[in-house]
């Protein structure tokens, strides 16, 4: 790495307020939506911007956004980036479906006017985030994304998901010979089936999923959906037992995730990072706590040397997901700027029995033997 283009503020923080603008649509009871007119947290769905500026304005609040490299300037995607991921007819549809009121094209990814534009904007802070870890420009980079991505096929919407963030700033990525070899990280609490499904075939893109078994989407995230013959092993599902918590999650990064990652020794790692594997969300059975994601954070980092680019996905719980995200930006960044957890006992105290984590780890133990390690 040229050290002379890595920024003083070594960790990108990569957003923009139109992202807090996204709305649900014909969802919403506010009428008219769209343009100026902000939409309205009381009629959203679960995933609404207040988790989101929240995180922002926690990190203002503590003053941990100053040693950070705060970048608003973002630029959109272009369509010839997003159709390296997405089918001409969908985005076609999603465009011409934006410019008018909204709608829903595929299943719980509703959007109103302008909705196309926004995701534009939201792929493009993930683009730009993993851009400056690649060139240097930062060691390291946190993009709040919003509408998230992980869930979204070539052609077809879910999951609060419209463009599948990710997987166009990898295609980028690969296409202008920046990198050849991507892992990406999926610790989200539901599958990151679209992600998997866009690389399921591509040798050069290494996917992990750790994941609450059966969640979202119902049918997906199975341990034995390793990749194909093109691909073999390039796909790794972790499904867990609803219940799992903070040993788990570390026990599945030490057994089968960190031996992964080094087997297949990729140019850059990032993170599909969902905080809805808290143990107060609302749209999962898990007890993972603002520590969890640190721990998970500093695993990484050792094994990279610090080179990592997180994307914000899910976590639903306006009051939790902005101390656990401050803690990774802390983690990040190698600041000393702490953001004490109002919930870290109450989730402590909720840590399953040893026998329970037993079985678990028997569950994680039968994946890794799947996948030689």
């Amino acid at each position: 790495m040229n050290q002379s283009r890595v920024s003083k503020k070594n960790t990108g923080f990569f957003w923009n307020e139109r992202c807090f603008w996204h709305g649900a649509g014909n969802f919403s009871f506010l009428t008219p939506i769209g343009g100026l007119v902000e939409p309205s947290h009381s009629s959203q769905l679960p995933e609404s911007p207040e988790t989101k500026r929240r995180l922002k304005n926690l990190i203002d609040r503590t003053g941990l956004s100053q040693e950070l490299d705060c970048i608003d300037r973002i630029h959109s995607v272009s369509e010839e980036e997003l159709l390296r991921v997405h089918t001409t007819d969908y985005i076609k549809k999603f465009k011409a479906l934006s410019s008018q009121n909204g709608g829903d094209l595929g299943l719980r990814a509703p959007f109103g006017p302008g909705g196309y534009d926004i995701a534009c904007i939201s792929a493009g802070v993930v683009r730009d985030a993993l851009f400056s870890v690649i060139e240097g420009t930062h060691t390291n980079a946190y993009a709040l994304s919003r509408p998230p991505g992980h869930h979204c096929l070539p052609d077809f919407p879910n999951g609060f998901c419209l463009l599948n963030n990710i997987a166009i700033a990898v295609e980028d990525a690969l296409c202008k010979k920046k990198v050849e070899r991507v892992a990406v990280v999926d610790w989200d609490v539901h599958h990151g089936n679209g992600t998997e499904a866009i690389f399921y075939k591509r040798s050069e893109v290494l996917t992990i999923s750790v994941h609450q078994e059966r969640n979202y989407p119902h049918n997906t995230g199975a341990a034995n959906e390793t990749g194909t013959a093109e691909a073999p092993l390039s796909n790794v599902n972790i499904p867990l037992i609803p219940g799992g918590g903070h040993l788990v999650y570390k026990y599945a990064f030490r057994k089968v995730i960190i031996p992964k990652l080094k087997n297949f020794n990729p140019d850059i790692i990032i993170v599909a990072c969902g905080f809805d594997a808290s143990g107060v969300d609302p749209l999962s059975r898990m007890l993972c706590g603002s520590n969890t994601f640190v721990d998970l954070t500093q695993m990484l980092m050792e094994l990279s040397g610090g080179k990592l680019v997180l994307v914000h996905e899910g976590g639903y719980n306006e009051l939790h997901v902005p101390f656990c995200g401050h803690g990774v930006l802390q983690k990040l960044s190698g600041s000393n700027n702490l953001a004490q957890d109002p919930l870290a006992e109450r989730i402590t105290a909720q840590q399953p029995d040893p026998m329970f984590d037993q079985l678990q780890f028997k569950k994680i133990n039968a994946i890794a033997s799947l996948h030689k390690l």
